[in-house]
């Protein structure tokens, strides 16, 4: 057959293992998934009264336009509904944008780690991918302006970063821009948007009106609860949502997915209450980390990646046996880390026994 050539030694996206399989594997009753960053809280109660209380009918199509959804974001965020691209999770934007503008002969700029779709579907299409080298973690912007040249398409921001947490501050990102050609389009993926509390990261909205070249993405994945209904969507200049809206897949979200979208968007109070949580959650992390000298990145997500001092497959596989599903930095490109999204506060201290208990066996602690 013939297969793009792209496609030789190229392996799908792994996710993290599911709770029902290292039920299995291990024979355990109760296994805690702190591996995705999902909300450990879940979905707002006013989604779960819906869905409850309400049918759909099952035989017939979504609305393609997500009108409901479209105006309810759109009021949410004081935007044009012109303005915005709906996705089945941010995964499906990323591969309509890569799509619409990556080919043989252009290239495109990212941070390194970062998330690995970006040159998943870059390489996918025959671009060059040109990969920058975080420092502590941080996007290094002046070395990703410089990486720049007249074949660039795409310039993938991630703020904060996935897997590091950083967050770039606005005078930075701000800075950044500027030195970009308005015919390079600059995403700036904002999963993790919610959870930001750093004193020098501002309101991101007024970009796209300075800099019409910015594409802003964002998810209801993570904060609000609601991964299994894949819903993402992206925030830009209506010129831009145009030319990608005919790359979109017609109906590429669900008639159930828009609902419980709009409803939990409705409920800004719950979003305030998981930001809190995951402060205190954030805070058990940092101190474990600060006591046994565990070096650890700044995080403004739900979760925290910090250096083990051990082989990170090993500590992986270890709490795993344990019951706890986390992240290893093998997979993520900075061996020696684990990436672990903060639970509930008494999820986070059973895992953080088990975690010192590991340790201890590699000979980390004493």
């Amino acid at each position: 057959m013939k297969w793009k050539q792209q496609l030789d030694g190229m392996q799908a996206y792994k996710p993290g293992k599911p709770i029902e399989e290292v039920q299995r594997e291990y024979g355990l009753k109760e296994v805690i998934k702190l591996a995705s960053n999902e909300n450990p809280f879940g979905c707002s109660p006013k989604v779960t009264a819906y869905l409850q209380n309400n049918t759909v009918n099952h035989a017939l199509y979504p609305d393609g336009y997500a009108q409901n959804l479209r105006t309810a974001v759109a009021n949410h965020l004081d935007v044009q509904e012109t303005q915005l691209l709906f996705g089945n999770g941010s995964d499906d934007i990323i591969a309509i944008i890569t799509r619409a503008l990556l080919y043989p002969g252009v290239n495109t700029i990212m941070a390194d780690p970062s998330f690995s779709q970006y040159w998943h579907n870059a390489e996918i299409e025959g671009a060059e991918v040109r990969k920058v080298p975080c420092i502590e973690g941080a996007h290094d912007l002046d070395a990703m302006a410089a990486a720049i040249d007249d074949k660039t398409s795409i310039l993938w921001v991630c703020s904060p970063n996935n897997p590091t947490g950083v967050v770039i501050p606005d005078a930075q990102l701000r800075a950044f821009l500027a030195k970009v050609p308005s015919d390079v389009l600059v995403v700036l993926d904002e999963a993790y948007i919610e959870y930001v509390t750093h004193p020098d990261h501002k309101d991101t909205l007024p970009i796209i009106d300075e800099y019409p070249n910015v594409l802003l993405l964002r998810t209801f994945s993570k904060a609000y609860g609601l991964a299994s209904f894949r819903v993402g969507y992206a925030i830009g200049q209506p010129d831009i949502i145009a030319k990608l809206d005919p790359v979109r897949s017609p109906f590429n979200n669900t008639i159930l997915s828009q609902a419980v979208a709009a409803i939990a968007l409705s409920d800004q109070d719950y979003i305030e209450a998981c930001r809190k949580a995951n402060e205190i959650g954030k805070k058990q992390y940092v101190e474990f980390c600060e006591k046994h000298n565990l070096t650890y990145y700044p995080s403004d997500t739900n979760f925290i990646f910090f250096d083990t001092h051990a082989d990170s497959d090993v500590v992986f596989q270890e709490l795993m046996k344990r019951g706890f599903i986390v992240r290893s930095g093998n997979a993520l490109g900075l061996p020696g880390f684990i990436r672990v999204t903060i639970g509930t506060e008494a999820q986070n201290a059973a895992l953080l026994n088990q975690l010192d208990e590991v340790l201890k066996e590699q000979g980390v602690f004493a």
